[in-house]
């Protein structure tokens, strides 16, 4: 798709907000549509990890934009493959193409990426990515953003994204889930204070209108939300272990602080069982959605069989560090 290219607005001074986003990039028309409310979201069929009757039948097809080398999909892949999806990746810093329709796909998954969410001199794609990512909320096409991933999907939602005044987040960290999280179909069933690994020096500052929050800390508040209809986001990586993220101090020359000692490791052991249940819940939640709107992408696209691996996981180790 072609556009206007934004100009980034200065980190100093003001918050990166999302105004492109109801201007010359979208019309109006695209960014409409009603909210579900919190009853919608929940309900026996949504909540629990997938069945295997419920993994059955057609795939589910999850695009995923690798924004950066340094971090690939890790572990998500697996978990991916285990819940019954295919994956549909573009890895757009090679020159993979961002699709321009998210009705295209079953679901969407956006992960990190070193850049900032307006630094379009960098990553030229990232334009194409916001726009994606509008059209998807518009359109209830289930999402889930990733450190990077989910700044981006706040400013396409009009949220706004500082670097943080407290400085960086890096290493284990521990999260506290809110009430709103209970009833949440893919978040449901975090325990109270979840591990989490972070690796970033952006953060989420105003969450868009209507987002629900559903982890927070006391450093930076805005851990993990709701958005929209059918969107969900994570400040931190869900697809890292331990090891990943001192490569990426290592790379970067950050001092090894006792967040990247044995409570990284604890953190990586503990998140391996809590978010591999979360992305299948994910999966389970796109597959009844795309159920519910009759979607035949599953049978009318060719897809890569889901016992196939996509490609060898590029080594955090002896890539560049990804921050966001």
């Amino acid at each position: 798709m072609t556009g206007p290219t934004e100009t980034r607005p200065g980190l100093t001074g003001g918050a990166l907000t999302g105004p492109a986003m109801t201007g010359a990039e979208l019309t109006g028309a695209e960014l409409t549509g009603a909210e579900l409310t919190g009853a919608e979201l929940t309900g026996p069929a949504l909540t629990g990890a997938a069945s295997p009757d419920q993994r059955s039948g057609s795939p589910v097809r999850v695009l995923v934009l690798e924004h950066d080398p340094s971090d690939p999909l890790l572990r998500l892949e697996g978990w991916l493959l285990e819940a019954g999806a295919t994956i549909e990746l573009r890895r757009p810093h090679v020159g993979d193409q961002v699709p321009e329709q998210p009705e295209e796909f079953d679901a969407i998954i956006s992960l990190g990426g070193e850049m900032g969410v307006f630094d379009d001199d960098v990553a030229a794609w990232l334009p194409s990515t916001r726009r994606l990512l509008v059209r998807a909320l518009s359109a209830g096409i289930p999402t889930f953003g990733i450190c990077l991933g989910a700044q981006l999907l706040a400013v396409a939602g009009g949220g706004a994204v500082v670097v943080g005044e407290n400085g960086p987040e890096r290493g284990a960290y521990l999260a506290a889930r809110r009430d709103a999280a209970a009833g949440d179909p893919v978040f449901g069933g975090l325990p109270m204070t979840p591990d989490v690994m972070h690796y970033h020096f952006d953060v989420v500052s105003v969450l868009p209108a209507g987002a629900t929050l559903l982890l927070s800390s006391p450093g930076y508040p805005h851990q993990a939300w709701r958005q929209g209809r059918a969107a969900w986001a994570v400040q931190f990586h869900i697809e890292t272990d331990a090891d990943d993220v001192r490569a990426w101090a290592v790379a970067e020359g950050a001092p090894l602080t006792p967040r990247f000692g044995p409570m990284l490791d604890e953190a990586a052991d503990a998140m391996a069982e809590v978010w591999r249940d979360v992305v299948h819940r994910f999966v389970q939640f796109a597959k009844l959605q795309a159920t519910a709107r009759g979607d035949a992408s599953a049978t009318t696209h060719p897809t890569r069989p889901a016992s196939t691996p996509i490609s060898a996981p590029i080594s955090a180790a002896t890539a560049p560090r990804a921050v966001s």
